[in-house]
């Protein structure tokens, strides 16, 4: 009989957490940001999928709070918290926010990719919660997977090319 673990998926706009032996996982990390935020010692970890980095460039009345860096991020460590995660122990590893699409206008508005990386960096830096690795920028696509027994966030790009961080 094999050892089948666990496997959490996370969609684009969306969060979850997830204990040792399961892992967690999202792909179609473009300009989104994966971000990790785990306590290593009891094993634990979350992962949310940010597709944007502020709640107040939302047009509707009711948003979706998984979307945004700035709403996403509390609720993920409240979530991890909640489940037994230490805040004092919280670390953060983070992947993605690439710059998917070339543009000759320099508006800051279609630099969605590093828009978000400064946002997540920021507010992780609000939350005391360190940034222990990452791979965050250049013009290309992730997946990523973490696995909270070993603390290691594997990358896979678009580019065929894979590492662990």
């Amino acid at each position: 009989m094999t050892d089948v673990k666990t496997i959490v998926k996370v969609g684009i706009a969306d969060l979850n957490i997830v204990r040792a032996p399961g892992i967690i996982r999202t792909s179609g990390l473009g300009s989104c940001v994966g971000v990790v935020i785990y306590d290593e010692g009891k094993r634990i970890a979350g992962l949310s999928h940010i597709l944007l980095p502020e709640s107040s460039l939302a047009k509707q009345a009711e948003i979706n709070v998984f979307k945004y860096a700035d709403t996403a991020i509390p609720v993920l460590v409240n979530k991890l918290i909640d489940d037994g995660a230490r805040k004092y122990a919280l670390k953060a590893k983070l992947a993605g926010g690439a710059q998917m699409f070339h543009f000759t206008s320099n508006s800051d508005i279609m630099r969605i990719g590093p828009r978000n990386s400064e946002a997540v960096l920021a507010i992780l830096q609000d939350m005391c919660i360190p940034v222990i690795a990452s791979d965050i920028g250049g013009n290309v696509g992730r997946t990523i997977e973490f696995n909270p027994d070993t603390s290691k966030l594997k990358i896979k790009k678009a580019s065929k090319e894979e590492q662990l961080i």
